[in-house]
């Protein structure tokens, strides 16, 4: 079993991004959990959803084993974020695991995707399933990609994984041996095919895409070998 804890609208347009703090939780998350990757989930853009950027939510995945608590975890969790608070965000935390995480959590996640959908929404949802949510500044509408974002990881069928392993180290040309070795869990082509040998030419470190709980990394063909894509 996972656990799942959601951060979103922690920056603002001359900050850090909320991919950036999420990577930072996870690294002391990872002092004494089994951190297995950090997931970025891209959520609905529209004139009227404030967001800074590209309006997306960071989720941290959790190995549930006999030493974690989910309320130790958000509270970590919302310790560094209130110590990063950035003036002008709207900052919201969830933390989930996964019996709490039920079909109608996932449909609000998909739901963020193509619509606006509401804190009241979130914060009813939340309630009724015993998650921890929970504003931490400003108008606290990060309640609702935090909570979006544990529902669309959760589904296992969302987003890409901007952390996993040590896929963040490698650059340039690498072989796929060593891109498995990374921690991906399979290369394919865009049309499924398995890619199993060659070389990929990198656009800046893998990013495989979060398909069927699997960290994917899609490529496409590039001279004699492949280069990946960004898909997620």
């Amino acid at each position: 079993m996972t656990i799942y804890l959601g951060i979103d609208d922690t920056d603002t347009l001359e900050s850090r991004g909320t991919g950036r703090l999420a990577r930072a939780i996870a690294a002391e998350l990872a002092r004494s959990y089994t951190v297995t990757g950090v997931t970025r989930h891209q959520l609905f853009v529209h004139p009227a959803v404030p967001y800074t950027s590209h309006n997306s939510s960071a989720v941290i995945h959790i190995r549930d084993t006999e030493n974690v608590i989910a309320g130790d975890v958000f509270a970590t969790a919302k310790e560094m974020m209130l110590a990063d608070f950035i003036e002008g965000s709207d900052p919201g935390i969830c933390v989930a695991a996964g019996p709490e995480i039920n079909g109608d959590l996932s449909r609000f996640g998909f739901a963020a995707k193509t619509s606006i959908v509401t804190q009241k929404e979130a914060r009813t949802l939340a309630r009724d399933a015993g998650i921890l949510l929970e504003g931490l500044g400003g108008t606290e509408d990060g309640v609702i990609g935090a909570l979006a974002g544990v529902g669309l990881a959760a589904s296992g069928n969302d987003g890409r994984f901007v952390q996993k392993g040590t896929t963040r180290d490698l650059r340039g040309s690498q072989t796929i041996a060593a891109i498995l070795a990374s921690g991906v869990d399979r290369v394919e082509t865009r049309e499924g095919a398995a890619v199993g040998e060659g070389t990929i030419n990198l656009r800046k470190f893998p990013k495989p895409a979060f398909i069927g709980g699997k960290a994917i990394l899609y490529v496409e063909a590039d001279g004699d070998g492949y280069r990946d894509i960004v898909m997620g």
